[in-house]
């Protein structure tokens, strides 16, 4: 019993120490949420209203980069607001389980669309945080009372 519980907690101990420092491919993660072929993970966040949305004005990168790097345990992983799209890691308080956002800027009849794209690299459920996060940064950046609506539009071709 007792080599069993042990055995148990260097388990548990091993999986912490791997999702803690498992290494981030910008390669995977900075993915391109601007193609109009691009279709979001049902369980992941989403922030891209359409042009005709009350935020559909709401195209700044650099706006929602300085909330990122104000926020907490958050990192750039790639790009830039330069090159149109932005890719950041924010880990987790107590365990620091990794959860990748990406920022673009996505064409849609003739408009730039500021699409926002959260999603936790282990499991299907985080908790909500991701779509917290991107609600808060989007809030901040455009200084909106209200928490803003998370949609995904299809970009039309």
């Amino acid at each position: 019993m007792k080599i069993t519980v042990i055995l148990l907690a260097v388990l548990i101990v091993l999986a912490v120490l791997y999702i803690r420092l498992a290494p981030s491919d910008p390669a995977r993660w900075h993915i391109d949420i601007a193609d109009p072929a691009f279709e979001p993970d049902p369980n992941w966040a989403v922030f891209c209203p359409p042009s005709d949305s009350r935020y559909g004005l709401a195209t700044d990168l650099a706006a929602i980069e300085a909330q990122a790097m104000n926020w907490p345990r958050t990192k750039r992983l790639a790009g830039s607001v330069q090159e149109g799209r932005i890719t950041w890691i924010t880990r987790s308080a107590v365990f620091g389980f990794p959860d990748y956002t990406t920022a673009a800027l996505r064409e849609d009849n003739g408009q730039m669309l500021l699409c926002i794209v959260a999603r936790q690299r282990f499991g299907k459920l985080d908790g909500g945080v991701n779509a917290r996060r991107i609600q808060a940064w989007v809030q901040s950046a455009y200084g909106l009372n209200e928490v803003p609506d998370l949609i995904w539009h299809t970009a039309s071709p």
